[in-house]
């Protein structure tokens, strides 16, 4: 997928994540992580939404997440809304892609 405009998912409540995915030009996923357990989990956080975001070939992107203690279900969720929103897709999602 490809994104043709900026896409927000999520809330900034408690235990949950939000996710903005904005194009680029420059080649590549850019992820910028504001998280209350960084230090603890920010790399695991980094690594599900590059995965979540390459499993649906996203690319060219920049990734916003400010994450208030989410579990990775609600982070893979989120990062899928967005992809979606961010690539204007409306129906037809690859449901197979969002395992």
């Amino acid at each position: 997928m490809k994104a043709i405009n900026n896409a927000l998912a999520g809330t900034l409540e408690s235990s949950d994540i939000q996710i903005i995915i904005e194009p680029k030009e420059e080649a590549g996923i850019e992820i910028e992580l504001k998280s209350t357990v960084e230090k603890q989990f920010g790399r695991q956080i980094r690594n599900l939404i590059q995965a979540t975001l390459e499993g649906l070939e996203m690319d060219n992107i920049k990734v916003i997440a400010t994450d208030k203690g989410a579990l990775d279900c609600t982070i893979k969720a989120r990062v899928q809304c967005a992809a979606h929103r961010a690539a204007g897709v409306k129906e037809k999602y690859n449901w197979e892609a969002m395992e």
